[in-house]
């Protein structure tokens, strides 16, 4: 009788034991999936403030450079994608257009010395760069809370959890495309 009891004391233990790591492991992947979707918030929020800023940069450039029309209509076009991506990837997507046509425009800027010397185009051209660097942080905070995520839904006991949760993997990375790793040429 008294082993009997001890067995099921033990058996008893044991549940409530594994209930309470079960508990506590869903819980911090819910808290991680919850920190995707806010490093996703800031990464949205940093977009929009560039997205907000290429109107004026491009107006500014149009008064020095009426010839450039297609730049100004690619980048254009490009912040029309970026506002109205409405999924992670297709905001990523927009953003690596909006990247591209921005370089663009900045390297018809080499070809106007007095547009370079324009104190509204050199303000708006450092606001754009801390923008830039927002970016940046935002996105590599963004991509480690996915990879942690990633990591503990695929490590044990977090895959079991995440099974029984219905809980998935995130493969929504922040990645830079290729031709953006390539310098843009300057001609003068």
């Amino acid at each position: 009788m008294k082993a009997g009891m001890i067995a099921l004391v033990v058996v008893v233990l044991a549940l409530v034991m594994g209930g309470c790591e079960f508990v506590s492991k869903r819980n911090t992947l819910v808290a991680e999936k919850e920190a995707i979707a806010g490093q996703w918030s800031q990464v949205d929020a940093d977009l929009q403030r560039r997205a907000d800023l290429v109107p004026n940069l491009v107006e500014t450039v149009k008064g020095y450079a009426k010839e450039e029309t297609t730049v100004m209509e690619s980048v254009s076009n490009a912040r029309a994608a970026l506002l109205g991506a409405k999924t992670p990837q297709e905001k990523i997507d927009a953003n690596n257009q909006l990247t591209t046509a921005l370089g663009r425009l900045l390297v018809v800027v080499e070809n106007y010395p007095n547009l370079k010397a324009n104190e509204n185009f050199q303000q708006l051209q450092f606001e754009l760069e801390g923008t830039e660097n927002r970016i940046l942080q935002s996105r590599r905070r963004y991509n480690e809370a996915v990879q942690r995520y990633n990591t503990d839904i695929s490590l044990f006991p977090g895959n079991v959890v995440a099974a029984m949760s219905g809980l998935q993997r995130e493969d929504v990375y922040f990645k830079t495309e290729p031709g953006a790793r390539t310098a843009p040429k300057v001609q003068f």
